[in-house]
């Protein structure tokens, strides 16, 4: 299977929507409750690059099957080398290496845009996650305990950090 990682365009939102709103629907990798409509996406990736943040894809040739992206961390003048990212795979392909090739390209970028440092926030739960990214040198640099709600239960998350430069 041939793979390859390119910027997003228009066309891809259908597919990049079903692999987000199966992650809403069916884990605790991100913690809204609902999924989202088109309207609402297509908003999103529209502010994406009106503010030169990527949103890349990892393509076969049966169609997209994995997306990341990065955004500001927070938003004070002070954090604005420092972002926080997303990779997001569709379930069937999973551990097929897809999300190594989405942050290798993701963090490539980062670099060439000047930032500094890359944060992951991972629900504490998804260990597979927070070893994927131990994998390619982010560090664990704090949890906050119980900071989010979803499936009727109390969720902590996990900072993970990675310095660019």
């Amino acid at each position: 299977m041939e793979i390859k990682i390119r910027p997003a365009v228009f066309t891809d939102l259908d597919t990049i929507l079903e692999i987000i709103n199966h992650q809403i629907l069916h884990s605790t990798s991100i913690y809204d409750y609902e999924p989202r409509d088109f309207e609402t996406h297509k908003l999103w990736f529209e502010e994406k690059l009106a503010h030169d943040l990527p949103v890349i894809v990892a393509e076969t040739e049966n169609g997209t099957i994995g997306y990341a992206t990065y955004g500001s961390f927070r938003h004070k003048i002070g954090y604005r080398f420092t972002v926080e990212h997303s990779v997001y795979v569709a379930e069937e392909f999973l551990g097929k290496g897809i999300g190594k090739l989405l942050l290798a390209e993701l963090i490539q970028l980062a670099k060439k845009q000047g930032y500094h440092t890359m944060i992951g926030v991972i629900d504490s739960e998804n260990k597979g996650s927070i070893a994927f990214h131990k994998k390619y040198g982010f560090e664990t640099v704090g949890v906050i305990k119980e900071s989010g709600y979803k499936f009727d239960r109390w969720l902590s998350s996990v900072f993970m950090q990675l310095i660019l430069e």
